[in-house]
């Protein structure tokens, strides 16, 4: 994929970011646009600006090409593992890929004062970064938002979006878009030979 820079349009569709953290998965996800072929994780020096643009690292710590591979991989699962939200079943490489990441970056349960929980990463740099987006995933899959994260269903595309429906049952990023695209081309199979 090539480079590309921070997204500053809004979502596809004028949709709302997911609430809370979880907006922080979904921007994590979407640094690669499928269907343009860009990615704003060309290089490590480009993973490292974004890091430190989302408070995930601190200034002082480098970031390899080994940690961009790992970061590209756990992206790629946490993609799949959002476009299982449609149809309930999980990628088995993808939940296997993040429970490498959570094993490495080290997550464990942190209480608070005056109640409450967290998943925090023992690990800092690009270890304790992941194990931060995990953890949060982790959460809101309990607070019951996860599920509502998504990946677009057109093969093309995959843009992660959450779906504020009554019903859960939106399935694309937006409809004017990949929605009518595909209906478009539903339609072409049905109709043509």
């Amino acid at each position: 994929m090539a480079k590309m820079s921070p997204r500053t349009s809004p979502e596809p569709g004028q949709r709302e970011p997911a609430p809370g953290e979880l907006g922080l998965v979904q921007a994590f996800v979407n640094t690669a646009d499928i269907e343009s072929d860009l990615d704003e994780f060309s290089d490590a020096d480009s993973l490292r600006g974004w890091l430190l643009d989302h408070d995930l690292i601190e200034p002082r710590l480098p970031v390899s090409d080994a940690d961009l591979r790992l970061v590209i991989q756990a992206r790629e699962a946490l993609r799949a593992l959002a476009m299982a939200n449609h149809h309930g079943e999980s990628d088995a490489a993808a939940v296997q890929a993040l429970n490498r990441v959570a094993d490495s970056a080290r997550v464990v349960v942190r209480f608070r004062e005056g109640g409450g929980a967290r998943l925090e990463p023992q690990l800092s740099g690009v270890d304790g970064a992941l194990g931060r987006i995990l953890g949060i995933v982790c959460t809101s899959m309990v607070e019951g938002t996860w599920q509502r994260l998504k990946a677009c269903r057109r093969e093309s595309c995959r843009w992660l979006y959450y779906d504020r429906s009554k019903n859960r049952s939106s399935s694309w990023c937006a409809m004017a878009v990949c929605g009518n695209r595909e209906k478009a081309k539903a339609y072409r199979r049905r109709h043509s030979g």
